[in-house]
């Protein structure tokens, strides 16, 4: 039985030091690293060892009786969101380690968010009993508290207590009349808490301290007695990409997890209309990795011989893409030697972009510049150390700006003709507000016969190829639904340019029309403060354009949870350290885009000038007596060739 399982953890939680002990336990690797000693087995990049955390998602293999065991450890900071959760797309199962001394944190509280995503049946791990101050009572409450109820403590599985009996009997009417009628059977009750916990319904709680290999044995008897799959050899392959890393000659791996079929050397695999042939297959374990001439369902491996593939594709019977939830909510310029050619590192950091498609890097025509991506300054000091390592080349990074995006606040018709000499392409759309993270969203009403369907889908395409700008400041539109109404083709002199250009100045045109607005990320924040500090702490929310609800408060401690721009709070942990002399803490998650607090200073500090974009126009160009002739955007309606329809 293969299974795939995935460490996560808020940083400093143990993540690394849990996973060493699992490898050692299971005659995986000879002997224990730790992070502080920059030993560890699965940290063993030079930047992991001497930062001391955990940047890139790495694999180890192992083996418990008649199971194999693909080890995933993912990063803790927040900076590095993205990675792990395109490492969570592939996970059987999630252990999640918290520490008992500092409890549910911030990022816990992202990777469990995921994880409901993704609907990964997840265990608990409280580490770090060894510690002054851990107090698993309270963690465990905490959870409760903060993640899910349905948590339950695990001393032994061989020989279950009584509340954990009626803890399951609870979920289940056969079961809880066995209880009550005083015929329970533990075997009995073992299966049904192994498919609870396979349905989420049960999330199991273990603990010890993985320094002094406390409750590390007893948890993986219990893992491998508690969790199964059932990947089907016998069916056509199918898997996802979840990683792309290049080797020191170049050469692009992609990483992948099969979830059904087999997969062998030179078989071809296809994505979409791409097709690529597989000429080797590896297995890796920490930086290492064995040559393989088949692999089979559930197995996580790498494969060389593709090129088209990027991270979230499925490929083979899947036909899907991943959408990735955690995204960067900073920019920031690079800034490198004028004496370096351009175009070179440009492509640097698309290779780089390739490994991590967050990173969107962007080459700025107008300005000369490259931009990037990023979730935070760390990134980008690790950013700068790869790219010196890899490429022998110093950059360095501007200021990081607030990512904004722009949406609608009404519903708007756009129409858009492109009619230069012996081309022909109309397009109308109807531009809706929907709701904030739904992103754009595509609806076709336009009949064939107004419209075949080839010409409809290559609309829909030019919609989803790139990102649109916006008219406030240029940044990207999101939240919105774009309905195909209706549209025109010549038969003989339209291309399919004609209709890129005609979808384009459809959508400006009806930007031009739409009570457009601005947004800007938001954090969610908890902040833990002693009660002296509380009336300072919000009266800073207010200040920082936040909102917060009613304070908790426990002894002489106060906790304010709410929610305030990125661009307010992303330095507000330096000031709040501060003025508590250290003993104050928040906690900072995405929490989506919002209203922007401040956006007359946004909009004249990006100075955007809409008529000079030169990927966009919102006029549209007609033909007459054989001479084109544009036509500004407020008055393109009088030219349109096809038919206004009114809804």
């Amino acid at each position: 039985m293969k299974k795939t399982i995935g460490v996560l953890a808020h940083v400093d939680a143990g993540k690394t030091t849990f996973s060493e002990q699992i490898l050692y336990h299971t005659n995986a690797i000879r002997s224990r690293g730790r992070v502080d000693h920059k030993n560890s087995f699965l940290d063993s990049h030079d930047i992991e060892k001497e930062r001391g955390i955990t940047v890139f998602s790495d694999q180890g293999v192992f083996e418990i009786g008649k199971s194999k065991y693909y080890l995933i450890d993912t990063p803790g900071h927040i900076d590095f969101s993205c990675e792990m959760e395109r490492a969570i797309g592939i996970m059987d199962y999630a252990i999640i380690v918290i520490s008992a001394v500092e409890g549910v944190q911030s990022h816990t509280e992202t990777v469990w968010r995921l994880l409901r995503k993704y609907n990964v049946p997840t265990f608990f791990f409280i580490n770090k009993l060894d510690r002054i101050g851990a107090d698993l009572d309270n963690v465990i409450n905490e959870i409760k508290a903060n993640l899910t109820k349905n948590i339950c403590y695990i001393d032994s599985i061989t020989e279950i207590k009584e509340d954990l009996i009626e803890f399951i009997a609870e979920r289940d009417e056969d079961l809880l009349e066995k209880y009550f009628n005083g015929e329970y059977n533990n075997e009995l009750w073992v299966n049904k808490l192994r498919s609870l916990i396979k349905e989420e319904s049960i999330f199991p709680c273990f603990a010890g301290s993985a320094l002094q290999d406390e409750g590390i044995s007893e948890f993986l008897s219990s893992l491998e007695e508690l969790t199964f799959t059932n990947y089907n050899e016998n069916e056509e392959f199918s898997g996802i990409v979840y990683k792309i890393r290049h080797d020191d000659n170049g050469t692009r791996i992609t990483f992948i997890k099969a979830l059904s079929g087999i997969l062998k050397v030179r078989d071809e695999i296809n994505n979409g209309n791409l097709r690529g042939k597989i000429s080797s297959i590896r297995v890796y374990n920490g930086n290492k990795f064995s040559t393989v001439d088949k692999v089979v369902a559930g197995d996580v491996f790498a494969v060389t011989g593709l090129t088209s593939l990027n991270v979230g594709d499925g490929v083979g019977a899947l036909n899907k893409r991943l959408k990735f939830n955690m995204i960067p909510t900073l920019m920031s310029r690079v800034i490198f030697d004028k004496s370096c050619n351009v175009k070179e590192v440009l492509g640097y950091f698309k290779r780089l972009e390739a490994e991590d498609p967050a990173l969107n890097v962007i080459w700025n025509e107008i300005l000369q510049e490259i931009h990037v991506h990023i979730m935070g300054k760390i990134q980008l000091e690790v950013l700068k150390e790869v790219i010196l390592e890899r490429f022998n080349l110093n950059v360095d990074f501007g200021p990081c700006e607030i990512i904004y995006k722009e949406t609608i606040n009404n519903t708007v018709k756009g129409y858009g003709h492109f009619e230069p000499l012996k081309h022909y392409a109309e397009v109308h759309l109807m531009l809706e507000s929907i709701a904030r993270g739904s992103g754009i969203v595509f609806e076709n009403k336009c009949h064939a016969d107004n419209l075949t369907t080839g010409h409809q889908n290559l609309i829909r395409t030019h919609l989803f190829e790139k990102k649109h700008n916006g008219i406030l400041t240029g940044s990207e539109i999101t939240d919105i639904k774009v309905t195909l109404l209706t549209g025109r083709a010549h038969n003989k002199h339209t291309e399919g340019g004609d209709f890129r250009e005609a979808t384009f100045r459809a959508l400006r045109q009806g930007l031009e029309k739409a009570d457009n607005i601005l947004l800007e990320p938001f954090y969610k924040f908890s902040i833990d403060v002693e009660l002296d500090y509380m009336g300072r702490v919000l009266s800073d929310i207010q200040r920082l354009y936040g909102t917060f609800n009613p304070p908790e408060t426990r002894l002489n401690k106060v906790k304010i949870k709410g929610r305030g721009p990125v661009a307010t709070f992303m330095n507000y942990s330096m000031e709040l350290i501060a003025f508590t002399k250290g003993r104050g803490n928040i906690n900072l998650i995405f929490d989506g885009y919002d209203l922007c607090h401040n956006t007359e200073e946004v909009i004249e500090k990006r100075a955007y000038n809409k008529n000079a974009d030169i990927e966009y126009s919102s006029n549209s160009v007609f033909c007459s007596k054989g001479q084109g002739f544009i036509v500004p955007w407020d008055e393109v309606e009088k030219y349109m060739h096809c038919e206004i329809i009114e809804e």
